[in-house]
């Protein structure tokens, strides 16, 4: 989890640093990019980790496949190489993300159920979410059909589970005490 705290605390810095620059919303759209990119790239995910890889390669590589971003986006990089947290790039921008959309009122609530929500009970859950935190959510359905049935709601910090596999687990953990 320090990587993750490290993480939030560069999102922070970099998004103070566009607001004085008034570049925001470039900055946000480049850390989009940052994130998917990098979450969808096994290869540069196993890059930005390796130790055998140097800084200054790591660093050359990401500001070719970034050449387009802002300078705030792109001066991310180059601190993150001179630190040597280079590895922390995806989570920095997942961070920025967070904070923009915490700032503009916007949240993203992940259900996990054991079928895909139809478009129906998509937008009830993204009106009860609305209803509980007074936020605009986006949402995100994983399917596991391991919980059986119910649902798995996390907001932020809040979980509620109500899946059939939660409860039967309660009920054999009651079993057992007795």
């Amino acid at each position: 989890m320090a990587g993750t705290r490290a993480a939030i605390r560069y999102a922070k810095a970099v998004l103070a640093l566009a607001r004085e620059q008034d570049a925001v919303k470039t900055v946000y759209a480049d850390m989009e990019l940052v994130k998917n990119t990098v979450s969808q790239s096994r290869d540069l995910q196993l890059v930005l980790k390796s130790p055998v890889v140097k800084a200054e390669v790591k660093k050359a590589a990401l500001q070719e496949i970034f050449a387009s971003v802002h300078k705030i986006s792109s001066d991310l990089i180059s601190v993150l190489a001179e630190n040597n947290r280079i590895n922390l790039l995806g989570e920095v921008a997942r961070q920025y993300v967070v904070l923009y959309d915490e700032r503009h009122g916007k949240q993203l609530a992940v259900v996990t159920t054991a079928v895909p929500l139809t478009d129906r009970l998509k937008a009830g859950v993204l009106q009860k979410v609305k209803e509980l935190t007074g936020k605009d959510a986006t949402l995100k359905n994983i399917v596991d059909e391991s919980i059986i049935g119910g649902f798995i709601l996390r907001i932020g910090d809040l979980q509620y589970n109500a899946s059939l596999a939660n409860r039967f687990n309660d009920l054999k953990r009651k079993f057992s005490y007795n």
